[in-house]
C-alpha cells in the first residue's frame, strides 16, 4: 500500500495519477461512511473518518477488518493534524481518529509521501 498525506488542494491526487499511472475511473472518493476498499485507490479517507466520527463508528476498526482489500491501494489522505484545533468536540475527535488512521496506515505501507505544492517528499 501506499500512503500520500498533504494539506487541502496540494496535488494529493494529481500525483498519483503521475506517480502510480491511475485513471480517474480508479480512484474511488469518500463522501461519507461508505468505502469501497477493493478500489485501486481511496481518496479524501478524512471524508470517511469524519462520517464515522458522526455515526459513532470506529474508521481504524473498519480498516483494520478490511486490510486484505487495500493492501495493494494507494490511499489519500487530506493532513488536518496541523493548525488550530477545533473548538467543537466532534471536530477533535475526528482530528485524533484521523491520526492514529494514518499512524496505523503509515506502519503498513511500503511508501508514505507528503505532498506540499505539488512536490513529494518521501517519509517512507
Amino acid at each position: 500500500m501506499k500512503l500520500i498525506i498533504g494539506g487541502a488542494y496540494q496535488g494529493k491526487r494529481e500525483f498519483a495519477k503521475a506517480a502510480f499511472q491511475l485513471k480517474e475511473a480508479d480512484i474511488f472518493t469518500c463522501t461519507g461512511e461508505h468505502i469501497d476498499f477493493s478500489a485501486p485507490c481511496i481518496d479524501k479517507i478524512e471524508a470517511f473518518t469524519l462520517a464515522c466520527v458522526r455515526s459513532g463508528k470506529d474508521p481504524l476498526a473498519i480498516f483494520q477488518e478490511h486490510q486484505p482489500l487495500w493492501a495493494d491501494s494507494v490511499l489519500i489522505c487530506q493532513d488536518i493534524f496541523c493548525g488550530v484545533v477545533p473548538m467543537e468536540a466532534d471536530l477533535r475527535q475526528w482530528r485524533q481518529v484521523t491520526g492514529q488512521l494514518c499512524q496505523y496506515l503509515t506502519k503498513n505501507a511500503q511508501q508514505v509521501s507528503r505532498i506540499f505544492c505539488g512536490l513529494e517528499q518521501r517519509l517512507k
